[in-house]
């Protein structure tokens, strides 16, 4: 099984490369298209899809709605991901908001929180109250949550996503949460990420203004 997460950053960065590439009239690739669209080197387009076994041409290169659909099944893009989400505060308002994941393949399906001003039990996507949240995962048989809640609670959050059957978890609190063999984490600090950003503008602004000195 392939578990190198930048190999499965990369596939998503080919995938909507591809897109890209259809919309322009592209009916075949090779590497090096794709290598440029995506940031990477040839090689490293070829290695990639060598690990998933995905096969091209020397000379005809790859079929695009081919290697789209082939990358989609990979991704488990190719029928729709449910998903829940905790913690309908400003960020988590976001998410549910949010249009783009319903083109992505992705539907969050209900979210819950501690707050009864907050539910919503008929709305597109219910609010529900959060101790209803492990009944609803293991009937639904949802696989993916979403973590939007304050950085106190978050590592408790992941523990009942856990117990009740989630596999994976996407955190916006801001804290680093321990996964486990069973679950795996990814973690979003948009305060550090956006931190680094202003520490490498700032970087290299100085290193400009140093060269124009």
């Amino acid at each position: 099984m392939v578990s190198n997460r930048k190999c499965i950053t990369r596939l998503s960065r080919y995938k909507n490369a591809l897109k890209r590439l259809k919309a322009l009239g592209f009916i075949k690739v090779f590497s090096d298209n794709l290598s440029d669209a995506a940031g990477v080197t040839p090689s490293q387009v070829r290695k990639d899809f060598s690990l998933f076994g995905i096969t091209g041409n020397k000379r005809g290169g790859y079929k695009v709605d081919e290697l789209i659909e082939q990358i989609q099944v990979i991704l488990g893009k190719n029928e729709i991901q449910r998903v829940i989400l905790v913690g309908a505060g400003r960020i988590g308002a976001a998410l549910l908001r949010y249009k783009g994941f319903e083109e992505g393949g992705i539907r969050i399906v209900s979210a819950f929180d501690i707050d009864p001003a907050k539910y919503l039990a008929n709305d597109a996507v219910p609010i529900r109250p959060l101790e209803e949240m492990t009944q609803f995962v293991r009937d639904e048989k949802i696989r993916v949550g979403i973590i939007t809640v304050p950085d106190s609670a978050a590592q408790r959050i992941a523990e009942i996503m856990a117990a009740a059957g989630i596999k994976g978890i996407l955190n916006f609190a801001p804290i680093q949460l321990r996964g486990t063999d069973e679950v795996v984490i990814n973690n979003i600090n948009l305060e550090s990420e956006l931190e680094n950003l202003i520490y490498f503008v700032n970087a290299h602004s100085k290193a400009n203004s140093a060269k124009c000195d």
